[in-house]
Parts: C-alpha cells; sequence; structure tokens
C-alpha cells in the first residue's frame, strides 16, 4: 500500500538511524514499529529524544512510549483494518505511524466513528484523531487541528432504480447520514443554494439533522456500513457524505446525483491548546510541501 521510499521516510520523520515504518495492527491493541536507533548518539539527535524540544504535553507521550490514535476502519485509502490480520492500512493510518516514528514511539490504533472520535479525544484515551474529521469554525472551538491533509466534497450516493439524479429530486426523501458528522447540514444548504429549499427555516449554528422535516429528513447511523444496508434496503432513498467515502459503496446498480458540494478538509484534530497540536501541524507542513502527503494521496487511491 506505502509506496514513499524507506530513504524519502526517515527523512521527512527527520531520523538518522532508524529502521523501517510501522507496521500497525488491530483493535486498540498496541503494535511495536521496527524501529530502532543505530547508536545512542543518533537516537540523541532525533526529535523524540530532544527533551528541551519538547512541550510538556508531547513529552508525556514520548514519556509512555505510545501514540494514541483514533482512526476509523472501513475507510478504505483512508483508515480500513483487515479483519484477518488486524493490520490497519491507509492514508491516515500511514500519517499516523509517521508521527509516532518523528517522536520515536509505538503507535495504538483505537477505531473510532463520528460521533465517539471527540469523546475520546476530550477523555484523553486517545492523544489524536486522524479519522476523515473535516475542520469547521464550530470544531476549532472545542480542539485544535492541523494544516488540512487532504480535501474532498460531500455529495449523495442512491439506487438507480429510485429514479433521483440531482440535489431537485431529494425533496421529501429520507436520506442517511453518519451520527455526529456535517453532512446532512451541508446537503441542506445546498438544496437551499440550488434554491429547492427556503432557507427561512435554516440557521447552520442551530441545526440538527433529528429534527429537520422541511423538505428532506435525515436518519443517523453508526456507520457507513450501516447506513448502505439501510440504502439497499429502502429505509432512506439517499446516503450522504464524503465523496471519498461514499466511493466504497458504490457499486453496481448505484450512481452519485449531479451534485457535490462543501468541501471538507480534513485535518489531525488534538486537544484544545496542547502542545502537541504545533508538532502535528508542523509535520503536516513539511510532508505537504515535500510531496510526501500527495505520494501517499496516489498510493492509497485517492488522488
Amino acid at each position: 500500500m506505502k509506496k514513499i521510499s524507506r530513504r524519502d521516510f526517515l527523512k521527512v520523520t527527520g531520523f538518522v538511524g532508524a529502521a523501517a515504518a510501522l507496521t500497525a495492527c488491530g483493535g486498540a491493541r498496541k503494535h511495536s514499529p521496527r524501529v530502532a536507533a543505530s547508536t545512542a548518539s543518533s537516537a540523541a539527535g532525533s526529535t523524540a529524544a530532544s527533551a528541551a524540544a519538547l512541550g510538556a504535553d508531547t513529552q508525556a507521550i514520548v514519556d509512555r512510549g505510545v501514540l494514541k490514535v483514533g482512526v476509523k476502519n472501513a475507510v478504505q485509502g483512508f483508515s480500513f483494518q483487515d479483519t484477518l490480520t488486524g493490520e490497519y492500512t491507509g492514508l491516515e493510518d500511514s500519517l499516523a505511524e509517521m508521527i509516532a516514528e518523528h517522536l520515536g514511539v509505538d503507535v495504538e490504533f483505537t477505531t473510532v466513528t463520528a460521533a465517539t472520535r471527540g469523546e475520546l479525544l476530550d477523555s484523553g484515551d486517545i492523544d489524536a484523531v486522524l479519522a476523515t474529521f473535516t475542520i469547521t469554525e464550530e470544531r476549532k472551538k472545542t480542539w485544535d487541528f492541523s494544516t488540512p491533509y487532504y480535501t474532498d466534497y460531500v455529495s449523495v450516493l442512491v439506487e438507480d432504480s429510485t429514479g433521483i439524479k440531482g440535489l431537485a429530486d431529494l425533496k421529501d426523501k429520507v436520506v442517511g447520514v453518519s451520527s455526529g458528522s456535517t453532512s446532512a447540514r451541508a446537503l441542506v444548504k445546498a438544496m437551499i443554494d440550488e434554491g429547492v429549499l427556503d432557507s427561512a427555516n435554516f440557521d447552520a449554528d442551530t441545526f440538527n439533522a433529528d429534527t429537520w422535516k422541511d423538505g428532506i429528513s435525515f436518519r443517523q447511523y453508526d456507520d457507513y456500513p450501516a447506513i448502505s444496508t439501510a440504502l439497499s434496503a429502502g429505509e432512506v432513498q439517499g446516503f450522504c457524505v464524503d465523496k471519498s467515502i461514499l466511493a466504497i459503496y458504490k457499486t453496481e446498480g448505484r450512481s452519485y446525483i449531479d451534485a457535490e458540494f462543501s468541501p471538507q478538509e480534513y485535518g489531525v484534530a488534538t486537544k484544545k491548546g496542547s502542545d502537541f497540536s504545533t508538532v502535528c501541524d508542523d509535520l503536516i507542513k513539511g510532508w505537504l510541501a515535500d510531496g510526501t502527503i500527495d505520494q501517499l494521496i496516489k498510493d492509497n487511491g485517492l488522488g
């Protein structure tokens, strides 16, 4: 999956004498990165060993020896867990491994959903979230986000048999969305912008997918496979989320509507005010600048 070269990997993570990249394993289990400094002096020269360069929050992760990261487990290209091996593969898993590599620690993946990722970050059960977490002004009030590492757009997947082609066809339909996501709000706004719905009752700050019934209604589900099943069963007439996620469920007899909207920028989420936020942002900026992330996006079939 990952085609970034060993030399480039070590270059971008700042290590002088490290071994190969991490290999993820399943669930919330810890896995051991196959990393070892070749000499004590090279380790001392690494960021992980340079205590003076680390803030208290980052140092706590280094002292623990484990970076705890919330990821999804069923989003091909971003983060997907093999049910047989437990291994996670995808853009976001690679980035998490590289951050851990930079710190010289193990990485521990915990599967999260749109509804649980923020709670687990707040509680301290995880140190960071890389889980197609869209950056919004509202969310930035609660958590820190890195510079975006990927930009996607929202769309709607439908069964061809419904005859739904565009936003206008979704009027008075039921659409499935993920609990805790911003997809429903984005769809309503797109329909208003298209002139399909009236904006009189819409307030982006107070929008609630559970209570919205003005021209379209929503059902919320805990995960994407459940929405896909509901779409097949006719419980909902549309499946709305970021298009890169929808691509996983675009099987024969299904199509995207003729619309994509609401750019979705994904960033690494960390606790508000944490010095670890700066570490993550600096790393993402560096990997964007040197082409590492662009290569990972291509390697994972995302661009």
